[in-house]
């Protein structure tokens, strides 16, 4: 494939997932907040704010951010050593995480309910990634 990113950014990719993981682990365990002014396009807790700007948690956000871009970073960079069967095992790997990704989505929404759903929710989006690279990592060493 032409338009992944260099290899490198698997490195780095790594790097930004595992500060995500320790930003997560100290976020559930030990209350981890950072707190700062950010600006909301909707928000609704106590009160709805459209178009705000005001002070908030921002750790869960953070975690977030890291583990998106990590796994992200992880998922579409290219190889140390592209070979030819590479770019068939990610088209495979693809249709199977949107397959595996589906069926979770749908299994959740049939028998998870109230804020479980919500978790659900954050969990999809890491899930598409990590049933990608458990696919593609899975397909490579059976391709070797």
């Amino acid at each position: 494939m032409k338009n992944l990113l260099p290899y490198y950014f698997k490195i780095i990719g790594f790097v930004i997932t595992l500060i995500g993981i320790i930003l997560s682990v100290f976020y559930l365990f030990f209350d981890f907040r950072f707190t700062m002014p950010v600006f909301a396009v909707y928000s609704s807790f106590i009160h709805t704010k459209i178009f705000a700007t005001f002070k908030t948690n921002y750790a869960d956000e953070l975690v977030l951010i890291f583990l998106l871009i990590g796994l992200f970073f992880i998922s579409f960079s290219k190889e140390k050593i592209e070979s030819e069967n590479i770019d068939s095992i990610r088209y495979k790997s693809l249709i199977k995480s949107i397959l595996f990704n589906f069926i979770f989505l749908f299994i959740s929404i049939l028998f998870v309910f109230g804020t479980g759903f919500i978790y659900v929710l954050v969990l999809n989006l890491f899930s598409f990634f990590i049933f990608y690279l458990i696919f593609f990592n899975f397909y490579k060493l059976k391709k070797n």
